[in-house]
């Protein structure tokens, strides 16, 4: 049984959608059209099921929370596949199967997977509409909480199908929650035929097909194929007092800062400067007919990690998640409000965790979990980019690339030219975060910030980097930054978030020729004495230099731990890459 109208014509979604049905078999099928009666509809019935609570209405308008299953609260790489028709192509940092052998076997997890249950048809547009990146996905879900998270997430309903038309070149996205049993938990991807199928999960990354699994892992496979980047990157626009804009996009591995870094507030010191967010997470590049690269942010709102965030460390993101939010996995207070570590204020006496269960401050766990995310729509950003919509993006004039790094890593340098750059990104190194499953905070080599969302072989995803420098005329600038570098005592160096807009000037200033720097073994990096720490609280000359110190017997060790990524690539792995290293053993 159909519930909604069947909002399309396109033959090969109707085919498609009967198919998945017939083999799912669900009680119903219900054909999401992105309206606002259909929101409020589909929201009162996920809080009358018990898969949204609703919160205080006065406090968070339109606000929900939502708690996944304690096994299911990350993405989980050992579970996430790339099948593409041989393992080359997958090489050898990806989970690869044979497509054939993988398809039969979800198949037959699939089958009779729906029984009961409600098949949503979720049509969603990746991109401004007209844009020559734009995608579309039709996502195929039995989850009511992925339904209305895609609708935040993404543009969805009738602007999907307008931008497709007769087409049959969609994104076929298959969900299906099973019984959420980790032994049955399969992400995975079909590049070669633009498809991907995610069961056993009911977690937003590895859910919500349009965010990771198709803007990155699909569209990086796409992007090599048709000539353009997909990237897990921010894009910010910054304005200076006289009206000149600068697009900057920036990889940091997540839980690392880019969602505070997309929505800085300058500091006091920089009266008259204003930053635009353009995009939080992903960026689409591809070059320009004025020789720039020029990126699309193709997602419609916020996926964040929400611990630590409050008015003092991202007063934007707090404004942006006060309303239409749906919260995971954080703690609900007596009064219907939610709390989470590092918001402001002092915590609650009591409230319930994010399992369901009594906390007190004195409880040993926390009270929301290390990776509770907030999804809000993009609109609600009081600093969004009115280029959000552009469909040819915003020219960007620098990459940035950073981790987090107690040691080693000086706050910023920029690279000495473009295939330094490519070196530096595909060296990145950062301590693992609880965005990922696994042990936190070891280094891992996480190239570009893309190791678990490449798409194909990470040597020839170096490779294409590398080829994409011969189509532009007006390349990016590359920098690298580390906001996280320690003390003996353990304590943060460099304040952080807003005062980044210190180091966001700098690299700006260089871009345009007009900020001078000194030559150090890993490019050029600030002069102590210019750089610019004018009302910069507890901040000298020497205690900048010690942020700036390279240390060669570190650095040696850092040379040695590429080895960790470089040699499982090394039989394809670019020779300038190589070059590149010996260069800067050389140097230090």
């Amino acid at each position: 049984m159909s519930i909604g109208s069947q909002n399309t014509l396109n033959p090969h979604v109707v085919a498609w959608v009967n198919e998945t049905a017939a083999l799912c078999e669900p009680e119903r099928i219900y054909w999401c059209d992105g309206s606002e009666e259909e929101r409020a509809q589909l929201t009162e019935e996920a809080v009358r099921q018990g898969v949204l609570i609703e919160l205080n209405q006065e406090k968070l308008p339109g606000c929900y929370l939502h708690r996944s299953h304690p096994n299911d609260v990350a993405r989980v790489e050992a579970c996430t596949y790339i099948c593409t028709p041989t393992q080359k192509e997958a090489g050898p940092t990806n989970n690869w199967t044979a497509p054939d052998q993988m398809y039969d076997r979800l198949r037959q997890l699939s089958a009779g997977a729906m029984r009961g249950r409600t098949l949503y048809v979720v049509p969603y547009l990746m991109g401004p509409p007209g844009s020559p990146l734009a995608r579309v996905g039709i996502e195929l879900t039995d989850s009511l909480y992925v339904a209305l998270s895609m609708r935040i997430m993404t543009r969805m309903g009738a602007v999907a199908y307008g931008e497709l038309e007769d087409r049959a070149d969609f994104n076929r996205g298959l969900h299906s929650m099973l019984d959420l049993n980790p032994e049955r938990r399969y992400i995975v991807h079909f590049p070669q035929d633009n498809a991907i199928i995610s069961l056993g999960s009911n977690y937003g990354g590895n859910v919500l097909l349009g965010k990771k699994c198709l803007a990155l892992r699909i569209g990086s496979y796409l992007g090599r194929r048709e000539g353009w980047m997909a990237e897990h990157m921010l894009i910010l626009g910054v304005e200076s007092p006289s009206g000149e804009k600068t697009y900057v996009a920036a990889a940091f591995p997540s839980a690392c800062g880019k969602t505070n870094f997309a929505m800085m507030v300058p500091p006091k010191s920089f009266a008259g400067w204003k930053i635009w967010t353009i995009g939080d997470d992903i960026a689409w590049m591809s070059p320009g007919p004025d020789g720039h690269l020029h990126a699309i942010n193709p997602e419609a709102g916020y996926f964040g990690v929400i611990p630590g965030t409050n008015f003092a460390s991202n007063p934007n993101a707090i404004k942006t998640i006060s309303r239409d939010t749906i919260f995971t996995n954080v703690a609900l207070t007596p009064d219907g409000d939610v709390w989470w570590e590092g918001k402001d204020g002092t915590p609650p006496v009591q409230c319930i965790d994010w399992r369901g269960e009594p906390w007190t401050p004195k409880s040993p766990t926390p009270a929301a979990h290390p990776n509770s995310r907030f999804a809000a729509p993009m609109r609600n950003n009081p600093m969004l980019g009115v280029e959000i919509d552009d469909p040819a993006g915003v020219p960007i004039s620098a990459i940035i690339f950073g981790g987090r790094r107690a040691a080693t890593m000086p706050l910023v340098f920029q690279t000495f030219n473009w295939v330094h750059g490519v070196f530096t990104g595909a060296t990145l190194g950062s301590e693992t975060t609880a965005a990922a499953a696994g042990k936190v905070g070891q280094i891992r080599r996480d190239p570009m910030a893309m190791l678990p969302f490449c798409g194909y072989d990470m040597s020839d995803y170096f490779t294409h980097w590398l080829e994409m420098r011969r189509r532009l005329t007006r390349p990016p600038r590359i920098f690298h930054v580390n906001w996280f570098r320690k003390d003996a005592q353990n304590r943060f160096l460099w304040p952080g978030f807003g005062e980044n807009m210190r180091v966001l000037k700098w690299i700006i200033d260089r871009c345009r020729g007009c900020a001078t720097a000194v030559e150090s073994p890993l490019g050029w990096i600030p002069d102590a004495e210019t750089f610019d720490l004018e009302g910069l609280p507890n901040m000298s000359r020497e205690q900048f230099a010690e942020l700036q110190l390279i240390q060669p017997d570190e650095w040696r060790r850092e040379i040695l731990s590429h080895d960790e990524l470089f040699l499982k690539l090394y039989a394809r792995l670019p020779k300038e890459l190589v070059f590149q290293r010996e260069l800067l053993a050389s140097r230090i």
